[in-house]
């Protein structure tokens, strides 16, 4: 396969569209609500009152989806570097990155 610019091959990995509760953790140790909206192998996407910086990196939690049939998991906890940050509206934002770690 040939390289592509990563504006291109960053849709190269599906996605699954979700919808779980999640938090960013701030450095300041406050933490930020936000919904995973989509995940992929290499990237997710929020959305949250928040707008980071460009290639800053976060910490965020991803829950587990809600209802009578889940299993009781931990979090996914992942560094994700920002590639977009887009207004939604309300205060709302959508932040679509790429994740450089899982963290156990």
């Amino acid at each position: 396969m040939k390289d592509l610019p990563p504006h291109q091959n960053r849709r190269l990995d599906r996605r699954i569209p979700l919808g779980c509760a999640a938090f960013i953790a701030l450095r300041d140790g406050s933490r930020v609500d936000a919904t995973c909206v989509e995940l992929g192998v290499g990237g997710m996407t929020l959305n949250a009152a928040y707008v980071p910086g460009q290639n800053e990196v976060l910490t965020v939690a991803v829950l587990g989806p809600q209802g009578e049939a889940t299993l009781d998991r931990p979090p996914l906890i992942a560094r994700l570097e920002v590639r977009r940050c887009n207004a939604l509206g309300n205060g709302q934002y959508e932040i679509g990155g790429h994740i450089v770690q899982v963290v156990d």
